[in-house]
């Protein structure tokens, strides 16, 4: 309980900074198209919220096209979101996916990491912690419902969920692959997947990089189901329930339990993470590691 009062003051604090980013539209309702009786949608600019409280159950969608990249813009939103639904009792789930299918998320904003100064380096890289360490040890069920390709910071997302659905689709992989771009996963991503899959599939996953296809991914264990494209959100909404029916305590401190190590770990090294990113990425032949790859990505959109 110490330790889920201590990461709620954290992150307030973070929240009442990013509160005061440039264009911020948070909390405004708006109607729920289609969404059945009771439901409310929150439009944001880059996190949009749909929330039924008669089922006690929020979708979170990320939309900052066209990849669902984690820019520090996006990441504040999204914890503010989250800090709403999780201060509303009403709410005891959240399913997690894209409001763009084909991609669920390319993960961190690498033009967040390139060309910037050493102090947005280290305001950005905290942002990434505090969204890995709400999402990780957070008291909802969340489950992830991966409709499109979710590598990199995607992938880290989603494995904080306490269970996973793919669509099956070949252009849908998951997986961590930071070094496929030159930059390596820190020791939190690691330990998340090491959680998930085992230590020995892992050590492959993370040194090759490697990007699982559906059939794979099941597999491997790094996502719990794979079905039809069409049935992703019923899937979720009905793995939801089944969650759901556990009396919220027992499931919430069994969750606790299992995650705090892993948490902890981070936690009390958060500080010299930040230290250890900022100098990494500050690296010249990472810059410049970064720039090329960035270059690629512009010339493939032109």
């Amino acid at each position: 309980m110490a330790l889920a009062a201590g990461m709620r003051v954290r992150a307030r604090a973070l929240l009442r900074a990013g509160a005061q980013l440039r264009g911020a539209a948070l909390g405004r309702p708006e109607p729920a198209g289609g969404g059945g009786d009771g439901a409310r949608r929150f439009a944001n600019l880059r996190v949009l919220v749909e929330t039924d409280p008669a089922a006690g159950v929020a979708v979170m969608k990320l939309k900052n096209p066209p990849v669902n990249s984690l820019s520090l813009e996006v990441l504040t939103e999204f914890l503010i979101s989250l800090e709403k639904l999780e201060n509303d009792k009403a709410f005891r789930g959240m399913v997690l996916t894209s409001d763009y299918p084909g991609v669920f998320s390319a993960g961190l904003d690498l033009t967040e990491m390139c060309g910037r100064n050493p102090a947005h380096y280290a305001e950005y890289w905290k942002a990434v912690q505090e969204l890995w360490l709400r999402l990780f040890l957070s008291n909802m069920v969340l489950v992830a419902a991966i409709n499109g390709a979710c590598p990199a910071g995607g992938c880290l997302m989603a494995l904080t969920s306490d269970v996973r659905v793919l669509a099956d689709n070949p252009n849908f992989v998951i997986g961590l692959n930071e070094t496929q771009l030159g930059i390596v996963a820190p020791f939190w991503f690691k330990d998340t997947l090491v959680n998930t899959i085992g230590h020995r599939a892992s050590e492959h996953a993370l040194q090759l990089g490697l990007l699982f296809p559906p059939a794979e991914a099941l597999q491997v264990g790094i996502v719990d189901q794979v079905v039809p494209e069409d049935q992703v959100q019923s899937t979720a909404r009905s793995v939801m329930a089944r969650w759901m029916a556990i009396p919220d305590h027992a499931r919430q401190l069994t969750k606790a339990m299992m995650r705090k190590a892993t948490a902890d770990r981070l936690i009390k090294q958060r500080d010299a993470d930040i230290q250890n990113f900022v100098s990494f990425v500050s690296r010249d032949s990472i810059q410049k590691s970064l720039q090329t790859y960035l270059e690629k990505l512009k010339q493939k959109k032109g």
